[in-house]
């Protein structure tokens, strides 16, 4: 299960002056392309899941993921997620074409047939949106301040994976009631935002 505190920044603004304000514990940036993919009759998204193929910095490296059972409240989300690294090479030929992922020797593949009855290789790709993460070590949590790029507008947000979430939510919240940066309880994931095609 992964448990993660998600805080929602009103625009760009807030979202600059946070990252100045955290420049000294940067980590590094990360570059995000997250591509996304369900059965060929919503075998995953009719059941709260979703596939992801999600490349780093261009094509250094490709992590296929299956998340499901998301639940989001208060600013906490939490769903289960299993990951798996695959060459990028292969990762964009599925991209390119998604029935490739029947042939690949992956126990998130067999997942899809075995529990969700989906064909690795009938899946469709849903399209997808670009990420730019910083990624802080900040008293003691590991923050992702994220600059998420769809179509239709920019999202700001931070988050903050933790086995503690009301901690580190307490201790974020702190940080920016107390140097004014405008925020809010994230209400719902990156892919429903995605999928809504609209940011609010």
């Amino acid at each position: 299960m992964e448990v993660e505190v998600k805080l929602g920044l009103t625009d760009a603004a807030a979202h600059q002056k946070l990252s100045h304000l955290l420049a000294p514990f940067l980590v590094k940036t990360l570059f995000q392309e997250n591509i996304f993919f369900d059965g060929a009759a919503a075998e995953l998204s009719s059941r709260l899941a979703v596939l992801r193929l999600r490349f780093y910095d261009i094509d250094s490296r490709c992590v296929l993921s299956l998340k499901s059972q998301p639940q989001i409240s208060n600013g906490i989300s939490r769903a289960e997620e299993v990951e798996e690294e695959i060459e990028p090479l292969i990762g964009r030929a599925c991209v390119a074409e998604p029935w490739r992922f029947g042939s690949l020797n992956s126990r998130i593949i067999k997942r899809l047939r075995d529990e969700f009855r989906a064909e690795g290789d009938s899946l469709v790709c849903l399209g997808g949106f670009r990420n730019i993460r910083a990624v802080y070590a900040w008293n003691g949590l590991n923050l992702e301040l994220d600059e998420t790029c769809f179509d239709f507008g920019t999202n700001y947000e931070i988050e903050c994976e933790s086995s503690e979430p009301q901690r580190a939510k307490k201790l974020i919240e702190g940080f920016l009631e107390e140097n004014r940066i405008s925020f809010s309880d994230s209400k719902s994931s990156k892919f429903a935002v995605f999928r809504s095609g609209k940011l609010h």
